[in-house]
């Protein structure tokens, strides 16, 4: 999740790297920008626990790593330098030439959605995500509300949009043997509740 782009002149890509390694706070660079990224809500960081600690029991002694929001991932094609919130990899590792802190090839992303980025994770992120190669599978999970959109790729420029909004639905990789029940996803998760009307008013009263 990021906050909205700071003012500022354009950073090459080198600029951006000097400055994040010494870093207080992590930082995204989109096309020139550098980006400070915002602190995350006990419901975002709980989602994304419940998501990396089961890929990663259920993918333990099998080719894949999973990486969960430090790990950078560069773009090449778009210029941008981000961090998913869980990313999966098959097989070798691919780094950015010359580095050894920044990954290339993830098969699957999972974006814990914000009310600030939403837009972003959906518009022009996912986009930016399917020029990569290796690319195959995108979740967006809502922190707000059970709900879940799932993008599958099936061939050149083709995509197979699915949702889920019951705790009693399970989401399916398709990229390799995982399924997960949306309430084990949504495990200790504390969704907001509406406040009716009536005590509304009664407040404003």
């Amino acid at each position: 999740m990021i906050a909205q782009p700071q003012l500022s002149p354009p950073y090459t890509p080198t600029d951006y790297l000097e400055f994040e390694v010494n870093a207080d706070i992590r930082h995204e660079y989109i096309n020139g920008e550098i980006v400070p990224m915002t602190g995350g809500t006990p419901n975002h960081n709980q989602i994304l626990l419940n998501l990396a600690g089961a890929l990663n029991f259920a993918l333990r002694r099998q080719p894949y790593r999973v990486f969960a929001a430090d790990q950078r991932l560069w773009i090449p094609a778009r210029k941008i330098y981000t961090y998913p919130d869980v990313m999966m990899i098959e097989g070798e590792l691919a780094y950015q030439p010359g580095r050894r802190d920044t990954l290339m090839n993830p098969k699957v992303v999972i974006e814990v959605l914000s009310k600030s980025t939403q837009d972003y994770d959906r518009g022009d992120k996912f986009a930016a995500y399917r020029t990569i190669p290796s690319f195959q599978e995108y979740l967006l999970v809502d922190q707000y509300t059970c709900h879940i959109e799932s993008y599958i790729k099936t061939g050149e420029k083709r995509w197979i949009f699915q949702e889920y909004d019951r705790l009693e639905d399970t989401v399916t990789l398709e990229s390799f043997d995982f399924a997960i029940a949306l309430q084990d996803i949504y495990d200790k998760v504390q969704f907001e509740t509406a406040v009716p009307e009536a005590a509304e008013e009664a407040s404003d009263s």
